[in-house]
This record gives structure tokens, sequence and C-alpha cells, in this order.
């Protein structure tokens, strides 16, 4: 069978869609799925009513970090990975430094730390900041989401056109577990007014999300704040 070609949108912020994240890549690996990456704003989404959008800001943690993934899809002059990877490649190490080790990359000089460890030239952050149409990019994948009736991330668009939003799951299922994983979604794809399957958190689960999200609780510099669901 091919290899479904799967759009994957994320914010950086996310600890969910970052262990959704990982995922993705070893079906990936496997041959299974190809991904595009997309972009998402929690911040935006999750906007309470006076505050400024995060379009707004010189910099709003998930947005600038998107803006800068924007960018970097563009594709960078003399190197040879192609835009795409090159999102990839940022997602997972600025999510790693949050979701993996609480650092913080949601700084501007933070993420040109980040460009560093990629070898990639620092100064394309301030290029991403001086180009207004970063922005473009990041609202237009945004309102891709609000269109489908998305609310946050992890959300995948399959090629019919549909969404789902997760698996939300962590840790991040490797190997046939990975595998079978995938299976479970793509049944559920098949059915487009399947809308929900949800397993109750007991305390045992909470302590245990917990857990996962210390490195991300430790790193974060904001509150979070989510809206309901529809």
């Amino acid at each position: 069978m091919s290899a479904v070609a799967l759009r994957f949108h994320f914010d950086v912020m996310c600890p969910w869609a970052y262990q959704t994240s990982k995922w993705a890549r070893e079906v990936r690996d496997r041959g299974l799925i190809e991904v595009e990456w997309r972009f998402f704003s929690l911040e935006e989404v999750n906007r309470r009513e006076g505050r400024k959008h995060p379009w707004e800001r010189d910099w709003s943690y998930g947005w600038g970090m998107l803006r800068v993934a924007a960018r970097l899809r563009r594709g960078v002059d003399g190197d040879p990975r192609t835009g795409n990877d090159l999102v990839d490649r940022y997602y997972a190490t600025a999510g790693s430094w949050l979701h993996g080790h609480g650092r913080k990359p949601h700084t501007p000089d933070a993420a040109r730390a980040v460009l560093d460890e990629l070898d990639l030239a620092p100064s394309l952050v301030d290029e991403a900041l001086a180009d207004p149409t970063t922005t473009d990019d990041v609202r237009a994948d945004h309102e891709d989401v609000l269109a489908l009736g998305g609310f946050g991330v992890p959300t995948l668009v399959f090629p019919s056109g549909r969404a789902l939003y997760g698996p939300v799951v962590t840790p991040a299922p490797t190997g046939d577990d990975a595998a079978a994983l995938w299976d479970a979604v793509r049944a559920w794809e098949r059915f487009p007014h399947l809308y929900e399957i949800k397993r109750p958190k007991s305390p045992l689960d909470l302590a245990h999300i917990a857990e996962s999200f210390t490195p991300y609780l430790e790193g974060r510099n904001w509150e979070s704040v989510e809206n309901p669901a529809p």
C-alpha cells in the first residue's frame, strides 16, 4: 500500500501535539505515511476577549516560533533539505527543548540557538520577523483547520479532506505499537460521522500525564488557557 499523505497541524507549545508528532515520525519512517507539517495557533484559538491577537505583538511565544517555521518552509538557499524537512527538524528540536528537557525555545534568542543547532543561519529568525507574510502563512494554516471545524492540535487532515483531532497519547508509541495505533486512526477516518471516542482519566492517568509533562511545565512561561471544545 502506498503511504498516506497527511497534513499535520501543530503548535510547538502543545505537549500533546509534540507526543503525537513523535508517533507520526515513527509511522512515517515505517513508510506508512507522508507528513506535511502545517501550523495552528493555540494562543489565537484560546485568546481572551480584549487581548491582542498574537500577530499584533512583536513576538508571541507560539506564534513567533511558527513564523520562524513558516520562513523555513520556503526553503533556504544553498541548503539541500526541503522546506518541509526543515520545518520537521525545527519542530523536533524546539519541541525537544521544551517537552523533553524543560528548556525554553520560545524567545527570539532561543529560536536563533535552535537554528544554530540545525546548522542554519540564526539570522533567519530576523528574516521571519521582518517579513509580514510569515504571519500570513501561519494564519492561512490556522484558518484551514478552523474551516474544518478544528479547535486544537494535534489535528490530522487526510487526503479526503476530513480532519481528526488526535491521537492524544503519551508517551508516543514506537515500533509495532506505533503501526497499530496508525491502523486504528486510519480505521476511524473511514467513518465520517464517528465523532468521538474518549477514555475517562482516572487519578492514576492524571498522575501519569503530569509526570510525562514535567519538562513542559518546567519550561513554559505561560499559563495554559483552553476554551471548551465544540
